[in-house]
């Protein structure tokens, strides 16, 4: 290990390196919160990274083909934000100053679309890791569409910084696991050895053998032994690059807290400030001025001054080559510039369903819609966590994504829920990119971190939920979802969908594909359902809308069914028995909540009238949340417990949902 006592602080290198370990130091002391020591460790190795190899313009952020840097261990932040400040992005010092502060662009952890150069957001650990591998295989899936002989527009690497916290959690076995089988060659991984948690050292938790496992992978690893050689570690990044057919695990060793005299290699260092005593001796410790606070040298700024021309240059060449590439190719340049600007293509058309077109599980219309659209939308790929043929996820004719065949739309993410939405955040992340991911309702939960990630990013992921009730039937309460529904209903900017027949599915789909500011969840049927009348008509408004009159009764109503799902059309048989018993009843479909409530006054009271207060609102899931579309006059049918296992007719009979228990529970209410 280098001792601090042998480093030069006169070497331009080292001055620019510990301008990264005290901007940090400085930052996570003036806010008396954060975490110094992982930075003042890493601070070597994201200087040579970000000086000598990773390819980007500070004055451009969005260039499509720059390189990723992704800061897994989010914790870090201080790191990436003094990089971005010394690398010529627009995050003046102030901001630094102003760290974890409100308002400012240096949050806690690093926010995507917050602070200007944050490729994605990162905190909750391995969710980095597994992004990065989503940017991947972006960066080969866009290359195989897009690049032609003369053109290579998407030829970029992904550089990924992670910490012992990241490799610990299950989400990095999956997303490894994923890109070794992918053999993402672009994909290149800093582990960086701290051997350090919050608990204390890694030896009381965490024992394995990071390198072999992945060699295990089918990962080419490398080691690096001391995190501040340079030399070591240029000889590193340059080995990761040349291997094309396998991602990259370089081992690196550092040291947490590099150069504090009493906290260097202690958990002390991990979360709190170093404390203004020991923030001097450190100081004294590498030769830095104590005063001023914040203190970035002319050294430091022009060792990093190149990285500002030379990035304009490559994004000019890059401009100036995809000029070229419109005339050689222009329809493949007029179809990016489309995705570029996150528009549909003006012949996109849905498909409309009619009653004597028979049942069909909303799963299946829902394949249906899937397969009508992709021809027409290039960008849109995808597929199953191992469910492909009950999600009905597969484009026919389409290939599957593999090392062989990186223009494949198809993708098997195998039984990796968690790693499937994670990667997909990376690719949606691309913004050129429309990646869905299928699985059961049930296994959202398994997604869950990422799917609320999405909708923290305002990432346009599609997910597609099936079997999402109790009536998939014997296969159980392990896989019958209950309260599934209500919890991605109360995650902020997440639409989640569930409709009633086919034509709401379709129109579901529409939602989803023009909702470029957050995820679409689309929850959808295993059993089949009858298309409803006027739904062909009605649908594409009222589902954009989150509810709509599916069924009105003649003159004003006595009550109001509504219901979402596979419960609309007990609902509207329900109405018709309750006709027959002189009771007029409005059928709601009521397919999302949050469109609903983003509607105005006017179209809510067209809807619901208040002066209906007899109302009965009908899922096959928790009743929690429906009370404010009930009121204190109305009434639920819902599920409070785990499902059963039986055939759906028993299960309906058992749990009351037949148009006799919904005519009982409306006599009642009246």
């Amino acid at each position: 290990m280098t001792d601090p006592a042998n480093l030069d602080p006169r070497d331009p290198d080292q001055i620019a390196i510990n301008t990264l370990r005290f901007l940090a130091v400085d930052m996570v002391e003036q806010a008396n919160s954060g975490h110094p020591g992982a930075p003042m460790g890493q601070a070597a190795l994201a200087y040579q990274l970000w000086t000598r190899h990773l390819r980007h313009d500070p004055s451009t952020p969005d260039w499509p083909n720059r390189d990723r840097f992704v800061l897994s261990c989010g914790h870090a932040s201080a790191l990436i934000y003094s990089l971005l400040h010394l690398s010529g992005y627009d995050l003046p010092l102030d901001e630094l100053i102003n760290f974890r502060q409100l308002h400012s662009k240096t949050p806690g952890h690093p926010e995507y679309g917050h602070t200007v150069g944050v490729e994605t957001t990162t905190g909750p650990l391995g969710q980095g890791l597994g992004n990065a591998v989503g940017m991947a295989i972006a960066e080969r899936m866009l290359a195989a569409q897009f690049n032609r002989d003369g053109f290579p527009l998407f030829d970029h690497h992904t550089w990924v910084l992670a910490s012992d916290g990241d490799l610990m959690e299950g989400i990095a076995a999956e997303a490894s696991s994923m890109a070794g089988h992918m053999a993402l060659g672009k994909l290149i991984v800093f582990y960086d050895d701290n051997r350090i948690t919050i608990d204390g050292s890694t030896d009381i938790s965490f024992t394995e053998d990071v390198v072999a496992r992945y060699q295990a992978y089918g990962w080419h690893t490398l080691e690096v032994e001391d995190g501040n050689d340079l030399t070591a570690l240029d000889a590193a990044m340059v080995a990761a690059k040349a291997e094309t057919q396998r991602p990259t695990l370089v081992r690196v060793r550092t040291h947490i807290g590099f150069g504090s005299p009493n906290k260097q290699d202690s958990s002390s260092s991990h979360g709190a400030p170093l404390g203004s005593e020991e923030r001097r001796l450190t100081k004294e410790a590498l030769g830095w001025p104590l005063e001023p606070e914040l203190h970035v040298p002319e050294t430091a700024r022009r060792a990093f001054a190149h990285v500002i021309t030379e990035g304009g240059e490559r994004q000019t060449a890059w401009q100036e080559m995809l000029s070229t590439y419109r005339q050689a190719h222009p329809e493949l340049a007029a179809d990016l510039d489309r995705r570029m600007a996150r528009q549909l293509p003006d012949n996109l058309e849905l498909p409309t369903f009619r009653p004597e077109d028979g049942n069909l599980a909303t799963r299946k219309s829902s394949g249906k819609v899937l397969t009508a659209i992709a021809p027409h939308l290039p960008e849109l790929v995808g597929g199953s966590a191992d469910l492909a043929g009950s999600n009905n996820t597969t484009v026919p004719g389409a290939d599957f994504f593999s090392p062989q065949t990186p223009g494949g739309r198809n993708f098997h993410f195998g039984v990796r829920e968690h790693a499937m939405a994670s990667a997909m955040n990376g690719m949606a992340l691309s913004g050129l990119l429309r990646p869905y991911g299928g699985t059961f309702l049930i296994f959202s939960d398994y997604m869950r971190p990422a799917i609320r990630l999405a909708a923290l990013m305002g990432l346009p992921t599609i997910y597609i939920l099936t079997h999402d009730s109790i009536f998939l039937g014997e296969d159980g309460p392990t896989h019958q979802p209950i309260s599934q529904l209500l919890s991605l209903r109360s995650i902020p900017g997440l639409t989640v969908l569930r409709p009633g027949d086919a034509n709401e599915t379709s129109a579901a789909w529409r939602v989803a594909l023009e909702n470029t500011s957050g995820p679409t969840a689309l929850a959808l049927t295993r059993q089949s359902l009858p298309t409803l009348e006027g739904t062909a008509d009605k649908a594409a408004d009222g589902v954009s809308r989150g509810a709509y009159v599916v069924s009105d009764c003649d003159g004003e109503p006595q009550v109001l069914l509504i219901a979402s799902g596979s419960e609309v059309p007990l609902a509207v048989a329900s109405q018709a028995q309750l006709a027959d018993k002189g009771i007029a009843a409005r059928v709601v479909s009521m397919p999302c909540w949050s469109l609903f409530d983003a509607q105005d006054e006017a179209y809510r009271e067209s809807v619901l009238p208040s002066a209906v207060g007899r109302r009965l609102a009908i899922e096959a899931g928790s009743p929690m949340g429906w009370h404010k579309y009930v009121g204190a006059q109305g009434d639920i049918l819902g599920i409070d417990g785990f499902g059963a296992s039986a055939p759906l007719a028993d299960l309906a009979e058992h749990y009351g949902f037949t148009t006799d228990n919904v005519v009982r529970r409306v006599e009642a209410l009246l």
